[in-house]
């Protein structure tokens, strides 16, 4: 699985953001097949005339998932005999330096999976393809097969210049052993956010220092949870270009849940994502917010879970989305391949078999209702929810600030009691707003 939860060093942020001007950093060591980050060299005629093209494919998939992503890309070179994808699979921060060094000298891979916050930047700098003439209705590249959210993302300044190579969204984990346990039915999940709030409630204890939480919650180096309430009440980070962190609901939902933190000790404050996932898998905590690449350790630990979608706020159901996107560099010689590959990645055959081996959503919303998304009942459970998800800060091109410097700070200093809600949201949009100009 592509980590979610891992965000880049500072230093690594700046050099993003420094794209145009970066050249010559040394390349790092990975773990693939065979690679050639000079292949953008080779001949357009090649690709053209049905000669031995080879074409080269960058991502970090060193988890669970690389037996799929293997599995699909050998399959393209199955089908295609002209064409061999040479696959560099090397962890994400490592990927990114990488990428950087090479991308601004026109050379680098034909194709690229890197996380959805780096897309404006890297449509921005120019390095890479416009892929919106491949976009058409009928075919593995219809914007009508993703979720309207994924549709948005894919887009800069109006054009399209990426595709999903996979979808995520996030769901409720809760410890059936702890429900019965405390008398509520393991059957019956909270649906509502009165429920959800009576639920973490009854099942948080402190007993000096034996403490069990009701639900954990995530604030830093893990997959956002909070935004979720700020979207269930109604409320948002950025609207219409500005913040929208002192709107009332977006203040009352964070009032809410904070005071659930501080003072009924549902969660402790500050956490980790791996913290928090440690905390469910060691029956600390009942309930927890994440996506499906927990399945298999929490399956591992023995552990008797469901899961569940995220309680309906005030303003309605919602859950995140998050995704890998492939790029193709605008410097290949080997377009026309490229480009093949990307539609090769959204048929409805990989989508599913990314699916159905992962526990993952397929990223075409066609394939929900597909019998053989049946064949991993995670990966259906994800996909339901799939129609009302969001994307975090998505196409903002200052992702990185916004998260490390604005809002997890607001929310740290909120739930650590270093600031009324009041004050932290009226710090955090001043800096939002300025950053936002």
């Amino acid at each position: 699985m592509f980590s979610f939860r891992r965000r880049l060093t500072t230093l690594l942020v700046m050099m993003i953001l420094a794209l145009p001007v970066l050249a010559g950093c040394g390349d790092s060591t990975s773990t693939s097949v065979p690679s050639q980050a000079g292949a953008t060299t080779a001949s357009s005629a090649a690709n053209n005339s049905g000669q031995k093209v080879t074409l080269t494919f960058w991502n970090g998939f060193t988890g669970p998932d690389r037996p799929a992503v293997e599995s699909i890309t050998k399959k393209f070179s199955d089908t295609n005999p002209n064409i061999t994808v040479n696959m560099d699979i090397t962890p994400w921060d490592s990927l990114m330096q990488k990428l950087l060094s090479t991308m601004s000298t026109g050379q680098g891979p034909d194709v690229v999976a890197i996380h959805f916050q780096y897309l404006p930047q890297y449509a921005k700098s120019g390095y890479i393809m416009d892929l919106s003439s491949s976009m058409k209705a009928g075919t593995d590249l219809d914007p009508a097969n993703w979720p309207p959210a994924l549709v948005d993302l894919l887009k800069y300044d109006g054009k399209y210049y990426a595709a999903p190579i996979n979808y995520a969204t996030l769901m409720l984990y809760y410890n059936k052993d702890m429900f019965k346990a405390a008398g509520l039915d393991p059957e019956k999940p909270p649906t509502t956010w009165a429920e959800w709030m009576d639920t973490a409630k009854k099942l948080s204890k402190q007993d000096n220092g034996n403490n069990t939480y009701g639900l954990v919650i995530g604030e830093k180096e893990t997959i956002p949870n909070w935004p979720l309430f700020l979207w269930g009440n109604g409320g948002d980070i950025i609207k219409n270009g500005k913040s929208n962190l002192t709107d009332p609901k977006t203040v009352e939902a964070l009032k809410i849940w904070a005071d659930l933190v501080k003072n009924n000790k549902i969660s402790p404050p500050g956490l980790t994502g791996a913290e928090a996932d440690k905390l469910f898998e060691s029956k600390k905590a009942a309930m927890e917010v994440s996506g499906p690449w927990l399945t298999e350790g929490f399956n591992k630990a023995g552990l008797n879970y469901g899961v569940t979608a995220l309680p309906a706020g005030p303003a309605g159901p919602v859950t995140l989305a998050d995704t890998v996107l492939l790029l193709v560099n605008k410097s290949s010689k080997n377009a026309d391949a490229a480009i093949k590959f990307v539609q090769h990645w959204n048929s409805k055959e990989s989508q599913l078999t990314f699916a159905t081996s992962t526990g993952f959503p397929p990223a075409r919303i066609d394939l929900i209702s597909s019998p053989d998304l049946a064949k991993n009942p995670w990966s259906v459970k994800f996909a339901a929810v799939a129609p009302q998800s969001r994307f975090y800060l998505g196409g903002q091109e200052k992702f990185a600030q916004i998260d490390s410097d604005i809002f997890i700070p607001m929310i740290q200093a909120i739930t650590l009691g270093q600031k009324t809600v009041e004050e932290a949201t009226a710090d955090a949009d001043k800096k939002l707003n300025a950053l936002l100009k």
